[in-house]
C-alpha cells in the first residue's frame, strides 16, 4: 500500500520528477530526449523517448514501440520468447524452437512461415508457388531453406533433392551418394569411395544484360580424403590445380598462388603468393608460422606468441589466451582492440579517419561496462554479468541489465547534462545546466540548486523557504542565494 501511494503521489506531480527509489522515481533521461519512471528497484519501468514507448517488468515482460519506424517488440522472459514487427513483417519465436513469421513480398503477396524445428517447416502465401509443407525426415518441399533455392526429400535420408541456382543435385542416402547436373555441369559422387564431377566454361547474362562466362572445373576423390584432386577456374587467367594425397602432401598451383606441404595435414608447408606478394613457412601449420613480403609478415608460435601484419590487419597475442589484440586500418574507418582471456577484460576503439569521431568500450567481466559514442555521450555501468559476450545486444541491455546494473553513470555532451545512480536509485544525482538534483533513501533526502535557489526536502516535506541565486540569474553561484521569499 505505501509503494502504491508513492506512485500516486509520483503520478499526481504533473511534470515535476519524482523522487523515491528504488521504490519510484520518476525523471528525464540524460542520453536521449524522453522521460523514464522505475518502480520496485529494476522490476518495472516505463520509458518515452520521441516515437518511442516501452514498458517493462524485467526479466518477466518487455514491450516496446516507434509509430514512427513502425516497429514493435515483445521480450517475455529474454531469450525464451520474443516478438518482433517492422511494418508488415512480424516474427515469434519460442527458444528458436517454435516460429512464426510472416511478411510481405515484392510481388505483393504476403508470406507466413511457421517452423517447430526441426520437425516441421511451413510457408503459405497468397501466390501458390510460394507454398511448401515439409514433415522432416518423412516428406516435404522447401523453398530459399538451408542454404538451397528449393529442397524435395522423401523419407530423409534416403532421398533429397537440392537446387542452387541452376545446379540440381539428387542425393540417395545422403550423403553418400548423388547424381548432380546443370549448364555444363555433371557429376556423381559414392562418398567416400569415389567421386568425379564436370563443369564447362558457360556463359549467362547478368542483372545489367550483360553476357559474363562462368568459369569451369574438373574435381575427382577417390577414398576421401586420402585422395583428391581438383582443377577449378577454367577459362580464366588464375587457373587453379589442387592435389591431396594424405597423409603424405598436398600442393596447389595456380599463376598467382603456390603452395606444397608434407605431411599433410600437420607438417611443413611453404607457400608463395604472387598477387599479395609475400612467401609463408609453416611448420606445422597453423601453429609455427613465418611470412615475409609487402602483403604480409607473420611471426608465430602458437601459443608463445605471434605478431601478423598485412596492409590493412594487424593481430598480436602473448601466452595466448592470456593477451590479444588487433588493429584495422580501412580508411576512413580505424579500429583497435585488446583483451586479456577472451572477456575477462577487453577494450576496443574506433576510429572515423575523416570525421575524427572516436568510439571507446571498456568491458571487464564481470565488474564494468564502460562506452563512449562517436557523438561523445558516455555510459558506466556495474555490474555486468552478460555484456562482455554480448556487447551490442540491445536486447540484453533493455531487459536483463537493469538486474544487475547496482551503478549507473551517464553523460551528455551535447546537453551538458550528467547523471549518477546507485542501487537502482537508492542514491540519484542530475545534473543539467544551471540545475543539479539529488534524492538518497527513497527520496527521504532531496536537495536541489537552480535558477530559483536552493530546495531542501526531508521526509517529502520542503524544509525552508525558497531561496534565489544571487541576482536572480540562472548562473549564479549554488552557494549564494537571496534571502527567502515571504
Amino acid at each position: 500500500m505505501g509503494l502504491f501511494l508513492i506512485g500516486e503521489l509520483g503520478v499526481r506531480g504533473g511534470e515535476e520528477a519524482f523522487h523515491a527509489g528504488p521504490a519510484y522515481d520518476r525523471f528525464r533521461l540524460t542520453l536521449e530526449p524522453g522521460e523514464r519512471m522505475e518502480a520496485v528497484g529494476p522490476l518495472h519501468y516505463r520509458q518515452e523517448v520521441g516515437e518511442t514507448r516501452g514498458w517493462g517488468f524485467p526479466p518477466l515482460v518487455v514491450w516496446e514501440k516507434n509509430t514512427g519506424a513502425d516497429t514493435s517488440e515483445l521480450d517475455i522472459l529474454y531469450p525464451l520468447l520474443t516478438y518482433d514487427r517492422f511494418g508488415t513483417e512480424t516474427r515469434w519465436q519460442l527458444f528458436q524452437l517454435l516460429n512464426f513469421s510472416g511478411n510481405q513480398s515484392f510481388d505483393g503477396s504476403d508470406k507466413r512461415r511457421f517452423s517447430l524445428f526441426p520437425f516441421y517447416l511451413q510457408q503459405r502465401s497468397a501466390n501458390p508457388t510460394n507454398n511448401y509443407t515439409a514433415v522432416i525426415p518423412f516428406y516435404g518441399h522447401l523453398q530459399n531453406r538451408l542454404f538451397r533455392d528449393e529442397v524435395h526429400f522423401f523419407l530423409m535420408p534416403l532421398y533429397v533433392q537440392s537446387r542452387k541456382g541452376e545446379m540440381v543435385t539428387d542425393n540417395y542416402l545422403y550423403p553418400f551418394f548423388h547424381l548432380r547436373h546443370g549448364p555444363g555441369l555433371t557429376g556423381w559422387q559414392f562418398w567416400p569411395v569415389v567421386g568425379a564431377e564436370h563443369k564447362s566454361v558457360t556463359q549467362r547474362t547478368n542483372h545489367w544484360d550483360e553476357v559474363e562466362e562462368i568459369p569451369g572445373h574438373e574435381k575427382f576423390f577417390a577414398a576421401w580424403p586420402f585422395f583428391v584432386k581438383d582443377r577449378t577456374g577454367i577459362g580464366t587467367t588464375n587457373e587453379q590445380r589442387s592435389l591431396l594425397v594424405a597423409p603424405l602432401f598436398s600442393s596447389e598451383h595456380s599463376p598467382l598462388r603456390d603452395s606444397v606441404g608434407f605431411p599433410w595435414p600437420l607438417g611443413y608447408r611453404r607457400t608463395e603468393d604472387r598477387e599479395k606478394e609475400y612467401r609463408e613457412w609453416d611448420a606445422p601449420w597453423p601453429f609455427v608460422v613465418f611470412a615475409r613480403g609487402k602483403g604480409k609478415q607473420t611471426d608465430r608460435v602458437w601459443p608463445i606468441f605471434s605478431r601478423s601484419k598485412t596492409p590493412e590487419v594487424e593481430t598480436d597475442f602473448y601466452a595466448w589466451p592470456f593477451y590479444k589484440s588487433g588493429k584495422v586500418h580501412a580508411a576512413p574507418y580505424d579500429r583497435n582492440y585488446w583483451r586479456l582471456m577472451f572477456f575477462l577484460y577487453a577494450d576496443l576503439t574506433e576510429k572515423n579517419t575523416d570525421t575524427l569521431e572516436v568510439l571507446h568500450r571498456r568491458i571487464a567481466w564481470p565488474l564494468f561496462v564502460s562506452r563512449k559514442e562517436y557523438d561523445g555521450r558516455r555510459r558506466v555501468q556495474v555490474l555486468a554479468l552478460l555484456e562482455p559476450f554480448l556487447p551490442t545486444s540491445r536486447s540484453v541491455e533493455r531487459d536483463l541489465s537493469p538486474l544487475w546494473s547496482v551503478w549507473r553513470s551517464e553523460v551528455n555532451p551535447a546537453t551538458h547534462a550528467s547523471s549518477q545512480s546507485l542501487l537502482w536509485n537508492l542514491y540519484r544525482h542530475e545534473s543539467s545546466p544551471g540545475v543539479k538534483k539529488s534524492s538518497l533513501l527513497f527520496g527521504l533526502f532531496q536537495y536541489q540548486t537552480g535558477p530559483e535557489g536552493r530546495q531542501t526536502r526531508l521526509f517529502y516535506i520542503p524544509v525552508g523557504g525558497h531561496g534565489k541565486a544571487a541576482g536572480g540569474a540562472p548562473g549564479g553561484s549554488p552557494g549564494t542565494a537571496a534571502p527567502a521569499s515571504q
